[in-house]
Parts: C-alpha cells; structure tokens; sequence
C-alpha cells in the first residue's frame, strides 16, 4: 500500500467521525460552529505564524509555484463560468460564485492537515507560500468579477463604488486571522527576533492540535451544509475541481520544469475539494449558496478517492 493512502483514511476518516458526531446527534451543530471558530481565529493563525517564523525556506522565491497553480485556479475558474452559464443558461453572477465553487481549493482545513500528514514540516512550509497569496487572490477576484457580473446582468443599481469596494475588501482581509498570522511570521521572519522558548511551547501546542480539529469541525459542518438541490450543476463543478484543476497544475509542473516536491504539493493542493469559503462567498454576494453547499459537500465526498489517483499520478510522471 502506498504511503499516501494511509494518510487519506487517515484524514477522510476524521471528516467522517466529525460527519457522523453530528448526524446522530453526538454533538450539537453549535460545537461543531465553535471549534471551527478555534481552528480559524486561533490555531490555524498560531501555525501559519509559526512556520513563517521558524521553518526553512529552501526553495527560493516561490514565483513558478504560485504560476503552476493559479494556472490551474484560472483555468478552472473559466471553464466553471463558462459551463454554467452556456451549459446550464445561469446568470453572469451565478458564474462568479461557480468559478469560486470550482477553483478554490480548501487549502486550510483539509489542505494544512493533509499536506502535513503527507510530506511533514517542509510540505506545509511549502503549503504555506501557497496559503499567504490564495485567500487574498481569490477574495479580490471573486469581488471584483462580482461588480463586473452585477453590471452585466442589469443589476448595477446594486454595485458599490470603486472606494467602497477597496475599503471592504482591505477591512476583510486585514481582519482575517490566517492573514494575521501570516503577516505576524513575516515581521518575526524579517526583523530576526526569536519566539521566547516558553511562548514558542504554548503556541506549538494550540498549533498541534488545528489538523485533528480542523478534520472534525470540517465533518461536522458539512452534515450542516449538505446536498442543497442543483445536483446537476454541482457535479459539473465538481468534475472540474477534483479533474481539471489538478491535471492543469500537473501539467504546469512539468512544461515549467516545477521541482518534483513543489509539484507534489501544487498537484495534491489543486485536487482538494473546495471548502466552505467557497459558501461563504456565495452568501457575501447573496447568490449560489445552494449551489455551493451541494458542491462541497458531493466534492469532498468524492476526494477521498480522486485524490489518491492524482498523487499516484504525480509520483509515477515527476
């Protein structure tokens, strides 16, 4: 048995215990609401912060890394607003909230966890220089396509002004925890200063425990989410997500001359599924929630094979 499978059982099998805590009632959703909340304003922030500050990055400037995978998101992105809105005659904005559905990989929850179990400390600091650009990247792109999209539909009564736009958007992002953390390990990174043994000890520990948690919180939240309706449209994204984006990634890889163990990691983060940011967009532009749920929810299902595939696909071609 291949080293990967171990982890994905291990991985999807917390999804699931999580999953079925929550549908027999073992836990109420408002717990499972919480620990997601510990593992997105604390643990996560804490780890992210901490890799930052202390690991080794060998690899040089990231810059091919992140062309091989937002190749990969762009391509995705297109093919998503095109399938729904010539294959399925949607609106423009529901295409926006289809390209996030299809293109956003759920690099936190599932991908810090996953990519740790996979390839140790120096995979999630590779993970990481994915992680500081890709919540910020896909923040501005699905709000700016969004105004595009309100204008095109006839609904511009409805956009906000240039200034409004880039004031909400700085206060998100600036707001966000994983940022936070991110911008927190780059100072500590940059100005050399040393995290004090004891301090570094309590924020190993929270830091320790965001992967289990995080694995739980995300079952748990997708028995809450669930198949919404628009199974049809979901599969096609999710055909997209968990086939496309990886072999564009795959491919990137190996047209750039990509090192073997970046591409790993930007094929195994492209095959994960999209999470519930994904969703949570969906909402901030109050269209395509149910799409989104049922995306998800059929996307991370399906992963716990899909994603076996690619890995083995990238070990036997890099």
């Amino acid at each position: 048995m291949p080293a990967f499978v171990e982890t994905i059982l291990v991985v999807f099998a917390l999804i699931a215990i999580g999953f079925g805590a929550a549908w027999v009632r073992l836990i109420r959703s408002e717990t499972g609401d919480g620990l997601s909340d510990f593992v997105f304003t604390i643990a996560v922030p804490l780890l992210l912060f901490r890799t930052i500050a202390t690991a080794s990055f060998d690899h040089g400037a990231p810059w091919a890394l992140w062309l091989t995978y937002f190749t990969a998101v762009l391509v995705t992105w297109t093919m998503a607003h095109l399938t729904i809105r010539k294959g399925f005659g949607r609106d423009a904005r529901s295409g926006v909230v289809a390209g996030v559905t299809a293109a956003f990989s759920n690099l936190v929850l599932l991908g810090i966890p996953f990519i740790s179990g996979l390839y140790g400390e120096a995979g999630l600091v590779v993970l990481a220089q994915l992680v500081t650009i890709h919540l910020p990247i896909m923040m501005a792109a699905s709000i700016i396509l969004y105004q595009w999209a309100l204008r095109r539909d006839g609904a511009a009564g409805k956009a906000e002004s240039v200034s409004a736009l880039v004031t909400g958007f700085l206060r998100q992002l600036f707001s966000n925890p994983l940022i936070i953390g991110i911008l927190g390990g780059s100072l500590m990174r940059f100005t050399g200063f040393a995290i004090p043994g004891p301090v570094d000890r309590v924020i190993a520990s929270l830091a320790g425990v965001a992967g289990p948690v995080a694995l739980f919180a995300m079952g748990v939240s997708l028995y809450g989410y669930g198949i919404r309706g628009q199974v049809r449209q979901a599969l096609s994204l999710v055909s997209l997500k968990l086939f496309l984006m990886p072999a564009v990634a795959l491919g990137m890889a190996l047209a750039i001359g990509l090192p073997e163990f970046q591409a790993k990691i930007a094929v195994a983060a492209a095959s994960l599924p999209a999470g519930v940011n994904s969703w949570l967009i969906a909402s901030r532009l109050g269209t395509g929630q149910r799409l989104a749920s049922t995306s998800m929810t059929i996307g991370t299902a399906l992963a716990a094979l899909t994603t076996g595939i690619w890995l083995a696909i990238a070990e036997a071609l890099l």
